[in-house]
């Protein structure tokens, strides 16, 4: 007979729109409990008698685990970690286990749409027609805005781990050319090209690394300015890669065919953000999106369930710390 096994899920909403089956997650433990989000001063009453806490995005720091003795098990309901205290978990004695490699379908498919409708213009094109242009137009079709074929292009990437590759996969079957770029604080690579050498080639970029010391600001001023006045830049990555006012800049001044991001430096961006000015023309802006489809965070629920599972047998799996 083992202890009760009570799970609290502090920002459940954050995962679950409804459409979710959580029943495996419910069979691993005596009790799961539900919050839809948790204030921090929430976290340590509801945690009270809990051997496991599912988070999302909640934070975990050491005054928050000090005061919850029984707290044995982290599962994050995501791949970041940034919110908990890994340093006073592991002192504690507190298994952490994240999810990896879910949304990679999702993500991918997301990048190719945000590069396709840079490409086709496709909000120009709903924009007019909405704005009556095509029944006032003089031939049966609009062309006003410059198509452009991704046969033939080059893209380049930064960043080549399972998400990396499945854009590549869907590049080429659009007949692109792949190219990939150096990250700094890698140790170099001859497939790799530095960034002075890959921006000057490509005629769109897409990121798909992780935000650290060395990628901050990884696309700044000087990195557009090597990029062809007609190049496409996409960020399904995170905000802080990308110095989003050069980037508001380079649009407005008409260097770079277009831009698409799902990610910002704050989200959500309660305080504004550069991007989010009406007058920046060829930008794509999505709202932290790509990784939510149904199918990618009813993953996420089974790899709870696996990382849940694990412990108790006594094998965790999916470990971060």
């Amino acid at each position: 007979m083992h202890d009760s096994r009570r799970a609290v899920f502090l920002d459940h909403a954050s995962l679950d729109l409804g459409d979710l089956d959580l029943t495996p997650l419910r069979e691993v433990f005596d009790e799961l409990v539900l919050h839809p989000g948790s204030t921090p001063d929430e976290v340590v009453e509801r945690l009270q008698g809990a051997q496991a806490a599912i988070s999302n995005k909640v934070p975990l720091n050491a005054e928050t685990l000090a005061a919850c003795p029984e707290l044995k098990l982290i599962l994050v309901a995501a791949t970041g970690t940034n919110n908990i205290d890994l340093v006073a978990a592991s002192e504690r004695g507190i298994v952490v286990s994240n999810c990896q490699g879910y949304g990679t379908p999702s993500v991918a498919q997301h990048t190719l749409m945000l590069l396709l409708a840079l490409a086709t213009r496709l909000p120009d094109y709903q924009t007019a027609v909405r704005a009556g242009r095509w029944q006032q137009a003089a031939q049966f079709c609009l062309l006003d805005f410059p198509i452009v074929e991704l046969e033939g292009k080059t893209l380049g990437l930064l960043g080549h781990g399972e998400l990396g590759g499945a854009v590549a996969r869907l590049a080429e079957a659009f007949g692109m050319h792949v190219l990939l770029g150096q990250l700094p604080g890698r140790p170099p690579r001859k497939d790799r090209l530095p960034l002075d050498e890959l921006l000057p080639q490509v005629d769109a970029l897409t990121l798909h690394c992780p935000l650290t010391e060395q990628t901050r600001g990884l696309i700044g001023a000087a990195e557009l300015a090597l990029m062809k006045p007609h190049a496409f830049l996409i960020n399904t990555a995170r905000g802080g890669l990308v110095d989003e006012q050069a980037l508001a800049d380079a649009l407005r001044r008409g260097h770079l065919g277009g831009a698409a991001t799902d990610v910002l430096t704050q989200e959500p961006p309660r305080d504004g953000n550069p991007l989010l000015a009406g007058d920046i023309p060829r930008l794509i802006v999505t709202p932290h999106s790509a990784w939510g489809s149904r199918e990618a965070r009813q993953r996420i629920v089974g790899q709870l369930t696996e990382n849940a599972t694990a412990y108790f047998a006594g094998a965790p799996r999916r470990l971060v710390g």
